[in-house]
């Protein structure tokens, strides 16, 4: 939802979803449940998105408790490691943690949500892009190589660690990780 656009309260309506959908997951999500916890009349929210799915797809992309400063740390391999350890902190800490696992779970059994993750997971893309235009005016990174392989390597060795393997991010991972991936870069 662009800036302006959107009832006044928008940002009180997108955490209660994203808070609720922590809570009680996404079968338990309820459009009243969020007017009653955002302080808005539930016409006001169907007025913008027209259902549920629609609603947590907006604060997926909107929300800024899902965001995070884009690095610029002077190197690839810097900015990298800074990205790996915002996606761990996003991936492992309150409040975080449990509503982007529930908003995952709930995408692969809903197809319009589904449809609303991908334009989550483009939006972040976009978003980190600059940290590649940086690396090659620089030089540190060649003609030709592929951003979003790089964020996927990246972003899919957290997600596989912390949500699928159930494991800790130890002291060290994002740098090790941010070596394993820059390579690949090359």
């Amino acid at each position: 939802m662009n800036q302006g656009s959107g009832p006044r309260r928008t940002a009180e309506i997108l955490d209660a979803t994203l808070r609720l959908l922590a809570e009680r997951g996404f079968e338990k999500l309820t459009i009243e449940g969020v007017a009653e916890r955002s302080g808005v009349n539930k016409t006001t929210i169907y007025r913008w998105w027209p259902s549920k799915a629609a609603l947590l797809g907006a604060a997926l992309i909107d929300a800024p408790m899902l965001r995070f400063p884009v690095p610029d740390t002077g190197s690839l391999h810097g900015d990298l490691a800074a990205l790996a350890r915002s996606l761990s902190r996003l991936l492992t800490e309150p409040p975080t943690a449990p509503l982007i696992a529930a908003a995952l779970g709930a995408a692969t059994h809903n197809a319009e949500l589904a449809s609303y993750t991908k334009a989550f997971f483009a939006d972040r893309l976009a978003g980190e892009l600059p940290i590649f235009e940086r690396a090659a005016a620089r030089g540190d990174l060649p003609d030709g190589a592929d951003p979003m392989l790089i964020m996927d390597a990246l972003a899919g060795a957290v997600w596989v660690r912390v949500l699928l393997r159930q494991l800790p991010i130890e002291p060290g991972f994002a740098e090790n990780l941010a070596t394993l991936v820059h390579p690949a870069a090359r």
